[in-house]
């Protein structure tokens, strides 16, 4: 498949948070309706708005800190209902849409603040899963990757560079 970029599309940027509690990774299944992964399994998370720093104050003269951490609190809060403490970054990569708009996706981890669920009319359905689990869900293609790639970095200590596993 050719694919042919918009240079006059920016990007959206997207942030998605593995939560991680009991040696077990949330997963949630994305609704039939949804463009993107209908009907597969994923983590929680989304795109950056603009309303994401531009109604807050800068944290210098010229800079907004943190707002990757702050989309995927957001993100969360919507989606699963739940807060997130001790982020720490995974992966990156960039998906091209059907609508050949480019994503840049930043894989971020964290534990969860809370333990009820509440999810949103996007997702339908979600599960605490360890790695031998989480083989058996539809996953959105290399999310099981990230899930290997996090758990050896939890493991050993050392950041794990994307590859298929």
């Amino acid at each position: 498949m050719e694919i042919k970029y918009n240079s006059d599309l920016a990007h959206y940027i997207v942030v998605t948070g593995i939560l991680i509690k009991d040696e077990k990774y949330l997963i949630a299944k994305r609704a039939e309706w949804e463009k993107a992964f209908p009907g597969k399994w994923t983590v929680p998370g989304g795109k950056l708005k603009v309303e994401d720093y531009s109604k807050k104050e800068k944290d210098t003269s010229q800079h907004w800190y943190n707002v990757l951490e702050d989309v995927l609190r957001r993100e969360l809060r919507e989606e699963v209902g739940l807060d997130v403490r001790n982020l720490g970054y995974v992966t990156s990569m960039v998906y091209i849409r059907d609508d050949l708009i480019p994503c840049l996706i930043v894989s971020l981890y964290g534990e969860p603040v809370g333990d009820k669920i509440k999810l949103c009319n996007a997702l339908t359905d979600y599960k605490w899963v360890n790695l031998e689990e989480a083989k058996n869900f539809d996953l959105v293609e290399g999310m099981y990757d990230e899930l290997v790639m996090l758990d050896e970095f939890l493991k050993t200590g050392k950041h794990m560079i994307w590859k298929r596993k």
